[in-house]
């Protein structure tokens, strides 16, 4: 049971070294994070091994720029097992690179924590993917490594994986649209639950800025509830949101109606 728990802290840290971390604060500047958050949020990035923070928020804004085109690093249109996990097997389409290196990311750059982590990413990875999962289960309750090797470590990055995945495939492919119903991407529940707050996959492609990824976080989001902790202990400043008429505006004039 311990050991279950231990995976289960782990993956939220993972989670939140993706979605609050390299997702909503650094590929989309939604909103600004102080240095020991972002120390915080570095390491747990690097349990969640996806590249890293400047890759992860290079590719992620590419597909922003130009989702479902060639371009796009995981284009949808091309099926569900290539948005998934395919495209990470073959080469990148020359648009991806050709049109990504248009694109400005000094600003991740300027930041020292970003290039802090990449510039030792592997050994961090090693440290806080494999090594620590599997170290402090066997310290502090005598679980054995085997057990925290595969449960909190190996098996943890396994779902979080396919878990960050369902938001470039299912969440492109399955739900409704209420607020542009002219892009693939959807509101999907179960991605939602998964992802912590990260399948209100449409809400995010219409309005990427807003830091919640939901409309006006009202809805299950651990994530943005993370972030406003953060705010309350004042770690987190300027989170830019979709005012309400905005929001009721653009459902009217491109949504399905489904919401």
């Amino acid at each position: 049971v311990c050991v279950c728990l231990a995976a289960y802290f782990c993956f939220l840290m993972t989670a939140l070294g993706v979605t609050a971390g390299a997702h909503r604060l650094w590929s989309h500047r939604s909103y600004k994070a102080k240095l020991p958050l972002r120390i915080f949020l570095a390491a747990a990035n690097s349990m969640a091994f996806q590249n890293d923070i400047y890759e992860w928020s290079r590719d992620h804004r590419v597909h922003h720029k130009y989702s479902e085109t060639d371009a796009d690093p995981h284009d949808a249109r091309r099926g569900f097992f290539f948005a998934h996990i395919g495209w990470l097997f073959v080469r990148k389409h020359r648009d991806v690179i050709e049109k990504g290196r248009k694109l400005d990311f000094t600003d991740l750059l300027d930041d020292p924590v970003v290039r802090f982590q990449r510039k030792y990413y592997k050994s961090s990875v090693v440290l806080m993917c494999f090594v620590i999962p599997t170290f402090v289960p066997w310290y502090l309750w005598g679980e054995s490594l085997w057990n925290a090797y595969f449960l909190a470590s190996i098996l943890r990055y396994t779902i979080s994986l396919n878990v960050t995945w369902l938001v470039n495939s299912a969440a492109h492919m399955y739900g409704n649209r209420p607020y542009d119903k002219s892009i693939n991407p959807r509101q999907n529940t179960f991605v939602t639950l998964g992802a912590i707050g990260e399948g209100f996959h449409n809400y995010h492609h219409t309005f990427p800025f807003d830091y919640s990824a939901s409309e006006l976080g009202l809805k299950f989001n651990p994530t943005t509830w993370f972030i406003d902790f953060m705010f309350w202990l004042g770690l987190v400043t300027d989170r830019k949101q979709a005012p309400k008429e905005m929001i009721q505006a653009r459902k009217e004039r491109t949504g399905d109606g489904s919401a």
